[in-house]
């Protein structure tokens, strides 16, 4: 009875010991954003635009119709969101018993002065059997049935596997649609850099049409004695610099559409489109809602928030782990060491069933690896969340200022394009009645060149930063 009452106090204290660990704490998400982007805006919640109805361009919707056809990044996400789906059917019957089916055969030579051997050799002159009964030495085995296993799941580790297992599902799908946020993003803002780059192309053609005149007046004035060769020479270095700038130009438009072809998969070739950027390619303006839409809208918190949801599961799972571990073993089938009396029922029917509790005493140092691991990940989880929240509310309140502040500065240079374009004309007729020397019409072009690249450089930053606000607000993956 003494005996009896150790064993159970020792497995009291393997219970209680393993229920011993550290203080089990989740992290909560924390919402709370700021009122409003700027002061004076828009105080209501507010439903963002698909991005095909942001768009007006044909030729931009194509392109990102074939990118999200055939762009490798998604297509690498996609194959994500397959392994997580794998994860979730992987977990999904952890908590059912493992059933399988099993057929063995064998044989055991029991040794003469052996116990077995002794009480076999005795069963050959027992009157209480028959001669079926009899054992052999040595002795087949042949077993044909089902085993099972099942982990009775007492404290939920199983069950926040499997959750851990679904948020990372989800989780995986919204990757892949910050993925196409993302791609719609770069892919417009690739375009208009492309139109900018064409509409330099024609700008610098054009002042170089203007400067080989302006040289070849000043080379006949040379010749008649009003220029000298100082002129000549600086003339020839501005026409010769404005060449090196469109060959410039000319080597990041190709660059521009290789990568414009990479985002849809496909190799370098021509993109077709309106070369014209001020044409309107893009809607005016978006109404931003209130900031805590973007909890919502946006792909990346999105993700964040399941992402925390799993590693709080995993915490969970990896606090359960400390605890006892109930499991059932069975077997159920037909067993005999006589092939041919194997089928004889219920005479060769065997069966066995034991359940039991498992407290882990020794690996400890292993679970609590796993515990601090798992906390240390859901600290991470927490501060990605929290990072993506800020992070969006930044950039948020950056595109509106950035489309403020580029419409004004994009209004002020296109007065200053318009004058400098007349200084050109004026300075050349100047320049021919001898009323202005060679520098100031060299001047008047250079200035001129460099507005009017300038001008195209704000209206490219307009509509970017449009796109870049939809972006912040979380639009192009609906």
């Amino acid at each position: 009875m003494k005996k009896n009452n150790l064993i159970y106090i020792l497995i009291l204290s393997g219970v209680l010991l393993s229920c011993k660990t550290t203080e089990l704490t989740t992290k909560t998400i924390n919402n709370k954003l700021p009122k409003n982007y700027v002061l004076n805006n828009d105080s209501a919640s507010a439903k963002l635009l698909k991005w095909r109805e942001l768009i007006f361009d044909k030729h931009l919707v194509s392109i990102i119709d074939t990118a999200l056809r055939h762009n490798f990044d998604l297509e690498i996400a996609l194959q994500k969101i397959e392994i997580s789906r794998a994860g979730i059917k992987f977990t999904k019957g952890i908590c059912l018993p493992e059933i399988g089916a099993s057929a063995s055969v064998g044989q055991r030579k029991f040794g003469e002065y052996t116990m077995d051997g002794v009480g076999n050799y005795d069963t050959k002159f027992s009157t209480n059997i028959n001669d079926k009964q009899q054992i052999p030495n040595p002795l087949p085995d042949y077993y044909v049935g089902l085993q099972a296993s099942w982990e009775i799941d007492l404290w939920g580790k199983l069950k926040n596997k499997k959750r851990a297992a679904a948020s990372k599902f989800i989780a995986s799908q919204y990757g892949k649609d910050l993925i196409i946020t993302n791609l719609v993003a770069e892919i417009s803002t690739t375009y208009f850099e492309l139109l900018a780059l064409d509409n330099e192309i024609k700008i610098l053609e054009n002042n170089i049409i203007l400067q080989q005149d302006a040289l070849d007046i000043v080379t006949i004035q040379k010749q008649t004695g009003k220029a000298n060769e100082l002129a000549v020479e600086l003339m020839r270095a501005q026409l010769l610099n404005s060449k090196t700038i469109l060959a410039d130009v000319k080597q990041q438009l190709i660059e521009c559409e290789s990568k414009l072809n990479f985002l849809c998969g496909g190799y370098p070739k021509a993109i077709v489109r309106d070369t014209s950027i001020n044409s309107e390619n893009i809607i005016s303006s978006i109404n931003t809602g209130i900031p805590s839409d973007i909890l919502i809208n946006r792909a990346d918190i999105r993700q964040a928030e399941m992402e925390l949801k799993a590693a709080n599961a995993d915490v969970k799972s990896a606090k359960a782990a400390f605890y006892p571990s109930f499991n059932i073993n069975a077997f159920l089938g037909l067993q005999s060491f006589n092939a041919l009396l194997l089928l004889e029922t219920p005479a060769s029917l065997a069966y066995n069933a034991l359940g039991g509790l498992a407290a882990p005493l020794l690996n400890r140092r292993k679970l609590k690896a796993d515990l601090m691991s798992s906390k240390a990940e859901q600290m991470q989880a927490y501060i990605n969340y929290e990072k993506n929240v800020v992070n969006g509310f930044i950039e948020v309140y950056n595109s509106l200022n950035n489309i403020k502040n580029t419409k004004e500065m994009h209004d002020t240079k296109l007065e200053e394009v318009t004058i400098l374009k007349q200084s050109i004309s004026t300075s050349s007729e100047l320049f021919k009645a001898g009323r202005a020397n060679y520098m100031e019409i060299i001047l008047a072009q250079k200035n001129a060149l460099q507005s009017q690249m300038e001008l195209i450089d704000f209206k490219k930053r307009q509509n970017i930063s449009i796109i870049n606000l939809y972006r912040s607000l979380g639009g192009g993956w609906k």
